[in-house]
């Protein structure tokens, strides 16, 4: 019999890997559209609706599946999740087409709509109080290196064996993940009871995260979704440089989650301000100075070590403030974070057609301000009597 504290600690690891795995999966088309366009015939800009239509559909049924589904066991439901991602992703490398692809990439979202629900507060079941905080870190290490790192070794899987290798990988690893929570993660979790609400209800606080998420994503996504095109086309990087540029970006990502893993617990709204407050600079100057190469490659880093902390930072902060169930708590922060995937792309898509493709970063930036005024904000819209902001 495995103690239950080492089934923890695996079930963990496995469901830290299932969020690398969907995020990955959510944005891998990204450093991949020149091939998937080439095969499937479509333009670069239908390929990067495969991304905005997943986004889309994440947002319009994130909170409606997680009402219907919130008495169903959380071991049980994360199994038939993880179950529809294997198979949806299997579909996406062996249908032919853009609409069959488009098809069961809308399969996988439904799943993933879902899951980012169900996840956090599942692992918060898992440990006792005084190590929660750093658990979730660790959880949200795995879907910031999934944004970071995973799209840059997608981008080299597919263009070393084809862009389908890469979906195949990300269904022959979720059943491997699978098979480890449907045999380990414990039925009853010890604190499943004292995670179902937030442990400091604050709806105002809660509106605000979710706001200023919503805005800080949308700016990242802008210039993320058009990364590969703005690195080749106005920084002057060959198409083989894209997939290293995005390695380094996932590097300072990785930096980014002990960083934000280490703070959230101190202050977790100081961290969102100076974190959002660092994506703004590193946008603006990618603007500012995209042309120049070494430039492009801090402003590119900068930018992911900001996106990976407040990535890390924002489950922590959601779970404390959620005013009532946490899953629902969850399902929002997952739907504002989709809307600034979803948002991201269509502001970008609309705009270089329009204004050429640097002008993403400069509406990246406007937005992170955007953000940021709202994270400033934050301690005055508290619906909770407080001296001081609130340490999440």
């Amino acid at each position: 019999m495995w103690d239950m504290s080492v089934r923890a600690v695996v079930s963990l690891i496995a469901l830290a890997l299932s969020t690398f795995l969907y995020v990955t999966a959510e944005t891998l088309p990204i450093g991949l559209l020149p091939l998937i366009a080439g095969d499937t015939g479509s333009t670069i800009s239908q390929a990067g609706m495969l991304v905005t239509a997943y986004a889309l559909v994440v947002v319009l049924s994130s909170v409606p599946l997680t009402r219907i589904t919130h008495r169903i066991p959380r071991r049980l439901l994360l199994c038939a999740l993880l179950a529809i991602f294997v198979a949806g992703n299997a579909a996406s490398a062996v249908l032919d087409g853009y609409w069959p692809l488009l098809g069961s990439r809308i399969v996988v979202a439904m799943s993933q709509a879902l899951f980012w629900s169900v996840v956090t507060p599942a692992t918060a079941a898992l440990f006792e109080a005084r190590v929660r905080p750093r658990a979730l870190s660790l959880l949200y290490a795995g879907s910031s290196l999934g944004a970071l790192a995973g799209v840059p070794l997608g981008t080299w899987l597919g263009q070393t064996a084809g862009w389908q290798a890469a979906f195949l990988a990300m269904s022959a690893a979720g059943l491997v993940i699978l098979v480890v929570i449907a045999t380990l993660m414990p039925k009853a979790p010890p604190a499943q009871a004292e995670t179902s609400v937030g442990s400091a209800p604050d709806a105002g606080r809660y509106w605000a995260i979710v706001v200023y998420t919503a805005l800080a994503v949308t700016g990242s996504f802008t210039v993320l979704t058009y990364i590969n095109p703005f690195l080749t086309e106005v920084s002057g990087f060959g198409e083989e440089a894209v997939s290293p540029l995005l390695f380094v970006r996932g590097l300072a990502g990785l930096a980014g989650v002990f960083v934000a893993g280490w703070l959230v617990g101190r202050n977790g709204w100081l961290t969102m301000a100076v974190m959002i407050g660092l994506q703004t600079v590193a946008l603006f100057g990618q603007w500012v100075f995209g042309t120049s190469a070494a430039a492009s490659v801090v402003t590119l880093a900068a930018s992911g070590f900001a996106l990976a902390s407040m990535a890390a930072a924002l489950g922590v902060r959601a779970l404390e403030t959620a005013p009532r169930s946490t899953d629902m708590a969850a399902a929002g922060t997952s739907t504002a974070f989709n809307v600034g995937i979803m948002g991201g792309a269509l502001i970008g898509g609309v705009l270089i057609p329009a204004a050429g493709v640097r002008s993403v970063a400069l509406a990246g930036a406007a937005l992170s301000l955007l953000a940021l005024v709202v994270v400033l904000l934050e301690p005055r819209l508290s619906s909770v009597t407080s001296l001081t902001p609130s340490r999440s």
